[in-house]
C-alpha cells in the first residue's frame, strides 16, 4: 500500500510538474510567436484531471483532505466511532459507483477523438476518474481494517527502495 501512495504521489507531482511547463509554452507560443499550439490546453487539461483524481486519493489516505469534524468532535466517543464507520461505508460506495461508471464512460468514448489530438481518444482523457476512485477504494479498505494512515509508522522512501 506504500508503493501505491508512493505512485499516486509521484503521478500527481509529475502532472503538476509538466503543467507547469506545458501552460507557459501555449501562452509563450500564442503571445511571443504569434501561432498559437493546439496542443497545449488539452495535455493540461488531461494531466489536471490525474492531479486531481489520483492526487486526491494520496491526500484521503494521507490524512489530508477536506473534512469538517466541528460536529462529530463534540459527540461521544461511541457515536464518533458509528459515524466513521458511515462514512468509510459511503466512501466506499461513491467510489465504486465512480469507479464502474467511469470505466463505463472511458469504454464508451474509447473511439471517439479529440479534435485538437487525434490520436487521443476521449475515453483516455477519462480515465483518471475511475482509476483515482479505484486508488481511493483500495485506500478506504485499507482504512477500514488497518485503521488511518496517520496513526501507523511512517515507512521512509529508503525502506521502500530497499523492499522493506
Amino acid at each position: 500500500m506504500d508503493r501505491l501512495y508512493l505512485a499516486t504521489i509521484w503521478a500527481a507531482g509529475a502532472a503538476i510538474f509538466f503543467m507547469s511547463l506545458i501552460i507557459p509554452w501555449g501562452v509563450f507560443s500564442r503571445y511571443v510567436m504569434g501561432t498559437g499550439s493546439q496542443w497545449p490546453e488539452p495535455i493540461a487539461i488531461l494531466l489536471m484531471m490525474v492531479f486531481t483524481f489520483i492526487g486526491a486519493a494520496a491526500a484521503y489516505r494521507a490524512g489530508g483532505h477536506i473534512a469538517v469534524n466541528m460536529l462529530t468532535e463534540k459527540l461521544p466517543a461511541s457515536a464518533q466511532w458509528v459515524l466513521g464507520w458511515a462514512v468509510d461505508l459511503l466512501m466506499l460506495v461513491i467510489c465504486g459507483f465512480v469507479t464502474w461508471y467511469g470505466t463505463r464512460l472511458c469504454i464508451e468514448t474509447w473511439g471517439q477523438g479529440i479534435s485538437e489530438l487525434p490520436w487521443l481518444p476521449v475515453g483516455a482523457t477519462y480515465s483518471p476518474l475511475p482509476l483515482g476512485a479505484a486508488i481511493t477504494f483500495v485506500f478506504v479498505v485499507e482504512k477500514c481494517f488497518f485503521g488511518p494512515q496517520t496513526h501507523r509508522r511512517i515507512v521512509r522512501y529508503e525502506e521502500l527502495a530497499e523492499g522493506a
